[in-house]
């Protein structure tokens, strides 16, 4: 009789524990992301392609540079940690990868459009998207031929139909030649760009895929960079700080490519292919930082100059150089987490994060899209 109430209390406990685990364990329709892109969502590509990135990249959350263009996580990072998700390990890292929940394909100065200038002239990444593409089809055949073997890095061969593939890419094509063409030349080939995005939607739909997120350019004329670099007069610069005549341009860049996604949604009727407009969050941000606990919009927190902008575009973050017999060097501030613009043209952590909860707000896409029915969204730190 003792035995018998032993064995009962103990099936108890084990019922319990087990009602318990399953109420904290965290479900989602996603089990890996594939990314494509540029700097924005670059998590250490382009690093580990061309090692070159210091200090003082990474302070904030990784206390040292990790290849992240900013000073902590960036939009990706934060998506994947809401999902329940590890950070997506960068395609190009030979080492100490773990791609089963996985890839990033994104690296910094990528365009959407074949770079048609020296690599070292013209300042892009050789990944453009095309190749970005080349290299998920290769991932995908090793996933595939690798079944059954035991390779404990690599997911199994069905995850490609059960992940999320995000695109942030455009913004180089866009600003690349804005210097030496002005607004109209290159608005000339931006159609182009808009279809080279939905035709690797198509490949990727060929391949597997089925939830598509594609996230608008940012509104460019507010970064620091581009107010020192183009040129513009006082008529350009709206109430607040930023070039009109250039985020006009950017919106309608953004309408043409919510077109084009609604297009392919009507051709590939069984997939989710999701318009995520961050341009109007950060917009908000670089427009009212202090209405949402920011102190600094157009200013750069790593950067060489003070002033309004605090960007030399002959001293980039980080750098040191010597010019015209002073020797100049572009620091951070302390209180990266009070900025919008990390160093002139890309954004903080801080800003990252708050893009990234508009996006978990469910309240950005087009059409209506909902994660939060499809997956137990953690918080983000």
């Amino acid at each position: 009789m003792k035995l018998l109430r032993m064995s009962f209390w103990w099936s108890i406990v084990v019922w319990f524990l087990l009602a318990s685990s399953n109420l904290v364990e965290s479900k989602c329709a996603y089990e890996a992301i594939f990314n494509f892109g540029d700097s924005n969502t670059d998590t250490g590509g382009f690093y580990a392609a061309f090692p070159s990135q210091g200090s003082p990249y990474g302070m904030t959350f990784f206390k040292r540079p990790v290849g992240r263009p900013t000073d902590g996580r960036v939009i990706t990072d934060f998506l994947a940690q809401a999902l329940g998700l590890p950070f997506v390990s960068p395609y190009l890292q030979s080492i100490g990868s773990d791609f089963r929940h996985g890839a990033n394909f994104a690296t910094s100065a990528s365009t959407v459009l074949m770079p048609q200038t020296s690599l070292f002239v013209s300042g892009v990444s050789p990944f453009y998207l095309d190749v970005q593409l080349r290299q998920f089809k290769e991932f995908k055949a090793k996933v595939d031929a690798s079944q059954g073997k035991g390779n404990t890095n690599l997911p199994p061969s069905d995850i490609f139909g059960k992940s999320l593939y995000t695109f942030y890419i455009g913004q180089n094509d866009f600003t690349g030649n804005l210097a030496s063409q002005g607004i109209g030349g290159v608005k000339q080939y931006l159609p182009q760009v808009v279809s080279q995005i939905t035709s690797t939607i198509k490949e990727i739909y060929g391949l597997g895929g089925r939830t598509f997120m594609v996230l608008n350019l940012s509104p460019i004329g507010c970064y620091p960079m581009f107010l020192v670099q183009l040129s513009h007069d006082s008529s350009d610069i709206d109430e607040f700080g930023c070039l009109k005549s250039y985020n006009n341009a950017v919106v309608e860049y953004n309408n043409m490519l919510k077109d084009a996604l609604a297009q392919t949604r009507k051709e590939l009727s069984d997939a989710n292919v999701v318009y995520v407009d961050t341009h109007s969050v950060l917009l908000e941000l670089f427009q009212h930082p202090t209405s949402h606990g920011l102190k600094y919009g157009t200013r750069a927190c790593c950067g060489h100059g003070g002033g309004s902008y605090n960007f030399n575009q002959q001293v980039f973050c980080g750098n040191t150089k010597e010019i015209n017999g002073q020797t100049l060097s572009a620091t951070a501030c302390e209180d990266p987490y009070n900025y919008v613009s990390w160093d002139g043209i890309h954004a903080t952590e801080a800003a990252n994060k708050q893009m990234a909860q508009a996006i978990l707000s469910d309240s950005h896409f087009d059409p209506s899209f909902s994660l939060h029915k499809l997956c137990d969204i953690q918080p983000i730190g």
